[in-house]
């Protein structure tokens, strides 16, 4: 399970490259348009402009993540990182959110979308991040599976490649028809709980936050979200925050119970603080050799949590390289949340808990201890840095920068330039082409998936010249070939597919 979710990290490293650039613009662009966050500021002049520009700029890719996804994912997971790959995991994610569209649901099945909760559900199919990465999965097996499909020489025109666009769109269907069914029974789930959270203050307030992290990866923090933020079962904390209500007033006919706030304060000293001290733990945690590589994906990554709150870039670069430590995140978030709301800090958002809506809604009524940001800030970066480097290096978690790869295989020199008799030997020594299922390789290994692992003959492959063999896994081998991996792997994937 774990190999499956690396190698889906691994193929998410593609679309998560183009997301800290757009928070960084959108983060500029709300500080010199704040009133295009709804906070009070000029709604023209030049700096007014610009800053519209710069939102939109950002939000041309954050705001069509999914679809990223869905095509960065599909080609990732291509066996030969083929651009068939993506435009099929683009063809299921335009046949998923069509036909589990509100509009296209209350056509088919009329009766799973008569409950407010389910219209909800339904109307976040649509941008969902999971179904971009669903489908980009789909899309990635399938033409792993059909890429070399031989049909009728009366269907010839749809053979090979052709086929993989016909197979997705059919097993999208299928995928589509199930979630259907699954898909409103969760969101409904997890907006009860939502609904007995909200009687168990600070505390509740913690579990949320947890919640809302960890399900950040599925979609389904939308159910919560729902509840908390919005006016869906008469709570709305982020509307009753930017309408300048506090506990005590009136909102649509009812009385505020709350303190208004609380629900969105807890996530400030972690997006703001306490990502760039985990970035930090994932930078000094890379290897020497790969440290800069670490730097550009989370580093850029923390910044963009910093100023705007947006937290994707950061979240998607080790949540499926290192799931358990992505379960310490949420948790550290529910942790921090808690505490927050106990200490009587109070702050809102608009569009997500960076520097910049810190500073525009301060000054709001709700608005309660802003100054707290400080101590909380330093607790939050000192809390995550630390237990980041501590769960990095105790579980030897693949972080960004920590694949396997080990530092004295980029010094090794073949003895000769022969990669097709390499490839062929090391071919030989795997038990023959029959009996390979994957072919991947990283910086200076090849790395193979057999379906006999007694067939491996561990001095055949070594006589190629190799360096080493591992197996990691029951299934999985690994050649260690060195810098000059990616010759070897092309030769190899010519004779053994």
């Amino acid at each position: 399970m774990m190999k499956h979710l690396q190698k889906l990290g691994k193929a998410m490293m593609l679309p998560v490259a183009a997301l800290p650039i757009c928070g960084i613009l959108m983060g500029l662009g709300y500080a010199l348009a704040p009133a295009a966050m709804g906070a009070a500021g000029a709604t023209e002049g030049f700096a007014y402009v610009l800053g519209v520009f710069l939102i939109k700029a950002g939000a041309a890719l954050i705001d069509n993540m999914a679809i990223l996804f869905a095509i960065g994912v599909g080609v990732g997971l291509s066996k030969d990182n083929d651009g068939t790959g993506g435009l099929a995991g683009m063809i299921s994610y335009l046949m998923i959110t069509t036909l589990l569209a509100p509009g296209s649901v209350s056509t088919i099945a009329p009766g799973m979308i008569a409950s407010e909760v389910n219209q909800v559900a339904f109307a976040k199919i649509g941008g969902n991040a999971f179904i971009g990465i669903l489908a980009g999965i789909i899309g990635g097996i399938c033409y792993n599976k059909f890429k070399s499909t031989k049909l009728p020489d009366a269907l010839a025109f749809f053979s090979g490649k052709r086929s993989v666009a016909i197979v997705t769109a059919l097993v999208s269907i299928v995928v589509s028809a199930i979630l259907l069914f699954v898909w409103p029974i969760i969101f409904g789930a997890l907006y009860a709980i939502g609904q007995g959270i909200t009687k168990l203050g600070a505390v509740g307030a913690g579990i949320y936050a947890f919640l809302n992290r960890l399900l950040i990866p599925t979609g389904l923090h939308h159910a919560l979200n729902n509840v908390f933020w919005f006016d869906t079962i008469g709570l709305g904390d982020l509307n009753a925050y930017w309408n300048g209500l506090v506990q005590g007033d009136v909102m649509n006919g009812n009385t505020i119970g709350w303190s208004v706030g609380t629900y969105m304060a807890g996530f400030f000293p972690c997006m703001m603080f306490g990502i760039p001290g985990a970035a930090l733990a994932i930078i000094q945690t890379a290897k020497t050799n790969k440290r800069k590589i670490a730097m550009g994906i989370v580093g850029s990554a923390a910044l963009c949590a910093f100023i705007c709150g947006v937290t994707e870039p950061f979240e998607f670069a080790f949540m499926f390289l290192a799931f358990p430590l992505y379960v310490v995140y949420a948790l550290l978030y529910g942790i921090f949340a808690a505490v927050t709301v106990a200490l009587g800090f109070r702050a809102g958002f608009c569009f997500s808990a960076g520097a910049t809506d810190l500073l525009f809604s301060a000054s709001l009524p709700a608005a309660a201890n802003t100054w707290l940001i400080l101590p909380l800030g330093i607790a939050a970066f000192a809390v995550f840095y630390f237990v980041f480097k501590f769960a990095i290096t105790k579980w030897d978690l693949k972080t960004p920068g920590r694949e396997d790869d080990q530092e004295g295989e980029l010094k090794i020199e073949l003895a000769n330039d022969d990669y097709t008799a390499m490839a062929q030997i090391i071919l030989e020594g795997l038990g023959g082409k029959e009996n390979v299922t994957s072919i991947d390789h990283c910086i200076t290994r090849l790395r193979l998936e057999v379906k006999d692992r007694l067939l491996v003959d561990e001095k055949k492959i070594k006589s190629s010249g190799a360096s080493g063999v591992i197996r990691p896994g029951k299934t999985a081998v690994q050649v260690v070939i060195g810098p000059k991996v990616q010759f070897v792997y092309e030769e190899f994937k010519k004779i053994a597919e």
